[in-house]
């Protein structure tokens, strides 16, 4: 199988599944730590895509580890609501893979959650980070070769934050540090 010849979905379509109850919290919707885990599931499936699956770790003693992320919360899931997670690539190199998950209500087709990943190739027995073998560089390129004509997520490469307000009717406001800088208490 060439990987020049095949379909390549953009963006890919590796996971879906439905929210089991278990996965409800006290406000009678998924809870944050599930997003995440419904997250990882995606990754999972797009690590084995990229045939870095587990028969590749097994026998290179190699694997990918997340090294940063960030989720957006759009729009809650409830028990039996069905999932479709979509992936995108967005950059890549020789040690590192930068990707996008979109979490979907499967049904009614609502965004509800985003996540900007970023996994760096290890060598396990190291404990390192490793140049990725050639198969999955072409792999990688292949799909980004798809996946560059895709607009970039709008919630992509965003820095959490609080702004400072301007004055407001005639009063500062002062930031906590700044305050106590101030000798304010």
């Amino acid at each position: 199988m060439t990987i020049i010849n095949m379909r390549i979905e953009s963006p890919l379509c590796l996971y879906t599944g439905i929210v089991p109850p278990e996965w409800i919290d006290y406000n009678g919707h998924m809870n944050v730590a599930y997003y995440v885990l419904a997250f990882d599931h995606a990754t999972d499936a797009f690590m084995d895509y990229l045939s870095l699956d587990q028969s590749y770790r097994e026998s290179q003693q190699c694997s990918a580890f997340v090294v940063e992320s960030h989720i957006n919360y759009q729009r809650e899931l409830m028990a039996g609501d069905p999932m479709r997670i979509t992936t995108q690539l967005l950059g890549f190199d020789s040690k590192r893979i930068h990707y996008f998950h979109r979490l979907y209500h499967a049904k009614r087709g609502f965004l509800s959650a985003t996540t900007e990943l970023m996994v760096i190739h290890v060598d396990l027995t190291e404990r390192r980070s490793a140049r990725m073998p050639l198969a999955v560089l072409d792999r990688l390129n292949a799909v980004m070769t798809q996946h560059i004509q895709l607009s970039r997520p709008l919630q992509s490469g965003r820095v959490i934050g609080v702004r400072a307000k301007s004055a407001v009717a005639g009063i500062a406001t002062i930031t906590p540090s700044l305050a106590l800088a101030q000798g304010h208490r």
